[in-house]
């Protein structure tokens, strides 16, 4: 009788707390997301995407990059999430003047179903899970490109992997999520995330 007294008087408040916030949280999700889109559109950022759900982890033992077959691929869900999210930024106006990706199947497939626009293979975005040897190499040419671009007035969409991410801004990022980032004094800072659920 004591405990359930105790637990009463003290899950209240946050009970209270919750109800009262309840109204608001959508309301501020939908803000987050509409000051994502406006982030993503804003020249000298750039988008900086985890390929969509792609079930599993690393590659398999026989993988071969020549090998769609050998590869870990998109779900069925991973192909509606990719999908969703290129209608999304198009219904945002948000126009990439490249799309950039890893070569792994994953990404590529990824790109392709996004429909922004033509994609180019870029192997500084290909996973480094397997051999971490190439990580800071690779980290340092996906900073260059992206100073290229900059210096061209480029804005990019990069579809890779979690590492490579999370190599470049400190970021774990999960499937199909996107960061919209920009380069401040040579590093690149995560300035927004977009998330699009797969389902």
């Amino acid at each position: 009788m004591i405990k359930r007294f105790l637990s009463a008087r003290l899950c209240a408040p946050l009970l209270l707390t919750l109800c009262a916030l309840g109204p608001w949280l959508p309301a501020a999700q939908a803000q987050d997301a509409t000051e994502a889109l406006q982030a993503a559109r804003a020249p000298g950022t750039h988008l900086l995407m985890r390929h969509a759900l792609a079930p599993g982890v690393g590659d398999p033992a026989d993988f071969s990059l020549a090998d769609y077959g050998a590869q870990r691929d998109l779900s069925a869900a991973g192909r509606r999430q990719a999908r969703r999210i290129g209608e999304r930024l198009r219904a945002a106006d948000v126009k990439p003047d490249r799309v950039l990706t890893s070569q792994w199947r994953r990404c590529r497939d990824t790109a392709v179903l996004l429909e922004l626009g033509e994609v180019e293979d870029q192997p500084a975005l290909n996973s480094f899970f397997r051999d971490t040897s190439t990580r800071a190499a690779q980290t340092a040419g996906v900073l260059d490109l992206l100073r290229r671009l900059d210096a061209a007035g480029e804005k990019a969409l990069l579809v890779t992997h979690q590492v490579n991410i999370t190599a470049l801004t400190g970021v774990f990022p999960a499937s199909g999520e996107i960061l919209v980032t920009r380069l401040e004094d040579g590093r690149l800072r995560a300035l927004a995330r977009i998330k699009t659920a797969a389902r």
